[in-house]
Parts: structure tokens; sequence; C-alpha cells
């Protein structure tokens, strides 16, 4: 099939290029020109393994190409994917304004049949606002139809979670648009939820938002860990053994962050109250998230009695391992509060240092690994789990610090060979 892709940024890539993978024909476009100019020589923007490969392969292949223009694509496609950003606004609502603004290209620019999707992740009854859209500006009496199909892949694992996913949800009005999203996904061996169109956009923020629940539940029972001397890895172990729960999302630390669970929370939270609901629970769960930072500020407070003037080696920028993504990054903000009280900063990750090196290069000293990071701190915070971090010559790092505190925020290290090393251990409820 022939398929646009509006929007090339980390949604609509990895969609654009696990479609051709499936062999469509896939065309591409985005306000950036020189995304388009990076994508026609096979070149990526951001970190995602396996995509630059893929992206490669496809571009070679000649079932990824660039447009110059919204109308091209919408001319020479039968179905359209919208994955413009959808950012937060001020109150937690999302701004929709280029999604409208596609949608009046793309109305301007019918010519025939076409089945628009939504895959930027949008609030509930987006997808009326686009059918309305497009008929009050198209030329003349448009076909078209507008379908949901929400977005479910993780940063890091982006390609594996598209082409093998948990379930495939098109939220749908027509027989023949069902039919051509049938066929599109048809190679994709996974459960098919065919729904309305506004239930499809619900369970794209039921889901994120649930899940950013057992990440503060779990954290929440961590404080109580530490209270009562339990250790909450362990506790959380026995609690996924029960299949009503699972140990997925039950790990503490710093919680979640990011560019989908911190805005899908709010914008939840927003659209309950736009309906005259007010979602106490959610603004629970975002409350416990925020307060993760602070604690483990304060675990370094402790541990160091000041942190004016004291040194702390950071590992780890990115919000999650395998991306490079800083955004909504709750290391940020615990560098913000260390800096406040005077800390000084030195940090490490993997391939994050350019995006956080634009946000915060004044409050950072960058350090090109783990060991150059740790040379003369007065401490060691992890941040992010990556798997470098897990397999530190601890030894080592010892002998780097000026003094061995260690304030683990991922619970990734073990606390008993760390103590046999002479280290001060301070994990997340443990």
């Amino acid at each position: 099939m022939r398929v646009g892709i509006i929007g090339t940024g980390h949604v609509g890539l990895v969609t654009g290029a696990c479609l051709a993978k499936l062999g469509h024909d896939v065309l591409c476009v985005d306000s950036d020109i020189e995304v388009i100019r990076r994508l026609r020589n096979g070149e990526l923007s951001f970190v995602e393994p396996g995509l630059p490969e893929l992206v490669a392969e496809m571009v070679s292949l000649h079932r990824l190409q660039g447009a110059d223009s919204i109308e091209e694509v919408v001319q020479q496609s039968e179905i359209v994917f919208i994955c413009v950003s959808t950012p937060p606004k001020a109150d937690g609502a999302v701004d929709l304004s280029s999604v409208e603004t596609v949608a009046r290209t793309i109305a301007r620019s019918l010519d025939g049949y076409l089945v628009i999707v939504e895959k930027s992740t949008v609030p509930v009854k987006t997808g009326e606002r686009i059918i309305r859209t497009i008929q009050m500006y198209a030329n003349h009496e448009a076909e078209f139809d507008v379908v949901s199909f929400p977005e479910f892949s993780r940063e890091g694992s982006a390609i594996q979670d598209f082409l093998c996913p948990d379930r495939i949800v098109l939220g749908v009005e027509s027989r023949r648009a069902e039919a051509m999203m049938r066929e599109l996904v048809q190679p994709i061996d996974a459960p098919l939820l065919v729904t309305d169109i506004k239930s499809a956009e619900l369970i794209k923020h039921a889901s994120n938002s649930f899940l950013a629940l057992k990440i503060s539940y779990i954290n929440a029972v961590a404080n109580i860990c530490e209270k009562v001397g339990a250790d909450v890895k362990v506790v959380a172990d026995g609690m996924g053994h029960d299949r009503r729960i699972n140990r997925a999302f039950l790990d503490a630390g710093l919680g979640y962050g990011g560019s989908c669970f911190p805005k899908d929370v709010s914008a939840f939270i927003a659209m309950a109250e736009e309906v005259g609901y007010d979602f106490s629970l959610l603004k629970e769960v975002r409350a416990v998230n925020d307060e993760r930072k602070a604690r483990v500020v304060a675990k370094l407070r402790e541990a160091l009695w000041v942190i004016e003037g004291k040194t702390i080696a950071v590992l780890g920028l990115a919000f999650k391992p395998n991306t490079d993504d800083v955004r909504g990054a709750p290391s940020l903000g615990v560098i913000d509060m260390l800096v406040e009280e005077g800390g000084s900063v030195r940090a490490y990750d993997p391939v994050a240092v350019p995006n956080a090196r634009d946000i915060q290069s004044d409050r950072i000293t960058y350090c090109q690994g783990p060991y150059e990071a740790a040379d003369g701190a007065d401490a060691l915070a992890i941040l992010t789990e990556w798997d470098e971090f897990r397999n530190l010559d601890m030894a080592r790092i010892k002998k780097l610090l000026a003094t061995p505190i260690v304030v683990d925020a991922r619970n990734i290290l073990d606390p008993g060979s760390l103590g046999d090393l002479g280290f001060e251990y301070h994990g997340m409820g443990r």
C-alpha cells in the first residue's frame, strides 16, 4: 500500500520504517527540511537501537522516501499518518495546534478517498475534531475516513514494539477504512482490537496512566520499606508472581520521565476535568513521582551532611536507557536541586550528553566516562539504569571517589557487594 507519514520524529520515523519493512511504500514529510534531507541519506537525528540500519535498508530499497510537502504526500498516498508533536500546555492539556494545521492542509489537498490516521498521542474527541476541520476546509465534498491507531512503542525498543506488539488497536467508523487498515497491519502477528475512535483514543491515555500508577505505587511502597527496614525489590518480586499484578513496572527508583508518561498523565487529568471529573487518583500518582527527585537529593544530603561545596558524580542523563532523550528526565531535576544547594555536578551518559548540554550546559561538567566523572567526587549517584553502570569496576570507583558514598537511585547495584568493598550504599526502598 502507499502510505504517507506527516511528522518524521521518533514516532513518525519508526512507523514509516516499520511499515516499509512490512512491504509498503512509505513517503515521509516534516516541517524541518533538514530531517528530510537526513532521511534521504538514511540518517537519523536521534538514538533508537536498530533504527539506523532499518532506515538505511528501506531507503536503499526505495520503500522509504522523503517528500517536499504535505500536498505531495496526500496526493500520492492511500493512507496518511499524522505523527506531529503534541506538547503539553502549562495547564497540562495537550497543544493540538500542529494537528489542526495538518488537518487543514490535508483538507485542501484531497482529490480522492483517503484514510487519515491519528498516530500522535491525542486526547479523546480529537478524531471528531479532525473530521470537522477537514469538512470545513476541503475545497469540495471530500471523501475520507479518520482512524485512531494509538502508539504503544517504547523508546529504546520501538522497532520490536511496533512489529511484535502486545495488541493493535484500531478506532474506526467505516468498514472501508477498517478493511484498509486490516490490510496495512495484516503481516503483524498480534491480537487486533477494533473499536470506535473515542475508545481507541482513551485506551492510549488509560494504558500509559495505569503504568505510571504502578510505578508511583511501588515508589510509595519503597518509602514504607525504608521506614520499616524491608527491601522493596523483594516485595516487588513477591507481588509480581501474582499473575493479576505482574512484575513489570514495579521497579522502585527515581520515577518515570520522558516525553510520554508525564505528558499523558497530565493530559488525562485535564481531559477528566474538562468533562467534569476530578481524577484525584492520577493527581496523587503525579505527586508521588515528582517527590522522587527530592528524595534522592535528601539521601545525598543525609550522606554528605552539607551539599554546598561538594562534588557529585552523576551517572545517567537520559530518562531511560537505550535512548538519548532527556525530555522530562528526572536526572535533570535532581541536578537542578543539587546545583541550587551549591553542589557541583560531574556527569556522564553513554549517548545523552549532547541533548543534556543543550539544556544545562552551564550547570554540569560533562565527562567522557564513568571513571572520569567519579574522579575526586564526594559521592556517586546513579540516575539512569544503563547496563554499563551495572557492570562498573566498583573497586576502581572506590579508589577514585573522595568518599565512598553511592546513591543508587535505580537499585541496579548489589548492596552486599558494595558493603564488602567498603562503600556506604543508599538505595531506594532498600
